[in-house]
């Protein structure tokens, strides 16, 4: 029997979450307002997402979707339009609370890493630890800032050390992007602002030193590493020449691609391809980031056309991400 495809990029927001959150959080005000049969525009406090395809709150349409792709699991996480950071830990765990729900009602087809209370580094790591030990949830997902907040502020580290005491699956998403007010035409704050968002987000665990106090953390990085795979030894060079880069990392950062896992959302076999040479197919996992426009419905089909040996296949498929997503209980 082959392998189970495993999907570790996925979003969901169903109506029953929608309105466990604006019962609890008014605040958010989620509107899920219908197109047509295929998708909706999704609007928070205000803000419309559109389109906010029908798999995302749709179960069965996402099965269906799951098995024309050749998709056997979907490793699900909150969408990013309700990280909702400044509503607290309900807002948060609500959206944990559903995704376990789901896991328990199709335990062959989902598995779950949680969104949490960013806003404040104790409650993130609180969160983490219930969702890991009581649901069952393997990681979690956080956006590239919090609320203009780099990653490697003081504040976070409760968390870190949580994540890496359960030896959590940690997954960097792009959000509240920087430059924004540059990137309002031709869809840039997604084309551009998000992986320059997620890299950002690399560069400052990096350079702020969370590895060196951490170095066991599990992160990935969305949509291929943003241009971290293709920049680092960028970094590495700025970090010979320039005493800035130096300031919380005593020792030549020379490996900076092995700190983290890269999603294979690349759009390009031949850029994918570069990347597994350069970081090392260890380093890789498959991604989709189901259900938006941005993502790769075709994830399974574009590993498998991959110039690469079966046995890397199976490794970015399934087996990779077996082993990123076992926790400590």
């Amino acid at each position: 029997m082959a392998a189970r495809t495993i999907d570790t990029h996925t979003h969901v927001l169903t109506e029953e979450t929608i309105a466990l959150l604006n019962k609890e959080t008014p605040k958010a005000a989620i509107k899920l307002t219908p197109i047509d049969k295929n998708f909706a525009t999704l609007e928070v406090a205000g803000v419309p997402y559109k389109p906010f395809p029908r798999g995302g709150f749709d179960v069965e349409r996402r099965l269906k979707d799951m098995d024309a792709a050749g998709v056997d699991v979907h490793v699900l996480s909150a969408t990013p339009q309700t990280y909702l950071y400044g509503l607290g830990t309900p807002a948060a765990a609500i959206q944990n609370d559903q995704i376990a729900k789901l896991m328990k009602q199709a335990p062959d087809r989902f598995m779950g890493i949680g969104t949490l209370p960013m806003q404040n580094g104790e409650e993130a790591a609180a969160e983490l630890r219930r969702i890991v030990k009581t649901l069952g949830l393997r990681g979690a997902m956080f956006a590239s800032n919090v609320q203009g907040k780099n990653l490697d502020d003081p504040g976070f580290e409760p968390l870190w050390k949580a994540a890496e005491e359960l030896g959590a699956f940690m997954f960097v998403h792009p959000n509240n992007v920087a430059g924004a007010d540059r990137l309002k035409s031709y869809y840039l704050a997604n084309l551009i602002g998000n992986p320059l968002d997620t890299t950002i987000a690399a560069a400052s665990l990096v350079f702020g030193g969370v590895f060196d106090r951490y170095p066991k953390l599990k992160i990935c990085l969305a949509h291929g590493g943003g241009f971290v795979p293709y920049q680092a030894a960028r970094w590495t060079h700025g970090w010979d020449v320039r005493p800035e880069p130096k300031k919380n990392v005593s020792k030549r950062p020379d490996k900076i691609i092995d700190h983290f896992i890269y999603d294979t959302i690349l759009h390009s076999k031949e850029t994918l391809e570069f990347m597994i040479e350069r970081a090392g197919v260890s380093h890789v996992v498959l991604g989709s980031d189901y259900p938006y426009d941005m993502g790769m419905v075709d994830c399974v089909a574009h590993v498998k056309s991959l110039a690469i040996g079966d046995k890397d296949k199976q490794s970015i498929l399934h087996d990779r991400a077996v082993e990123l997503l076992t926790v400590k209980t």
